[in-house]
């Protein structure tokens, strides 16, 4: 998946987000991302619960063409 593929997923399956996705630093691969994800679903939610949201958004692809991303959740504040 391209990095505009994964950004769109994430912002299709989770209300109100901002995702923005680029090949992780010093990474070849090209399943190797980084990601970071705005939204007001994550607010009251734990750092792991926030991480849950964005890999259910992702779905088999989490398993099946990325293979590593670094994740960073945040609220709008």
């Amino acid at each position: 998946m391209t990095p505009e593929e994964v950004e769109a997923e994430i912002e299709g399956r989770i209300a109100d987000c901002e995702a923005t996705v680029e090949r992780a630093r010093g990474e070849h691969d090209d399943d190797h991302l980084a990601a970071t994800v705005v939204s007001p679903a994550f607010e009251g939610r734990s750092l792991v619960e926030q991480h849950d949201l964005v890999y259910d958004a992702l779905g088999d692809a989490m398993t099946t063409e990325i293979h590593a991303l670094e994740l960073t959740t945040r609220t709008p504040e």
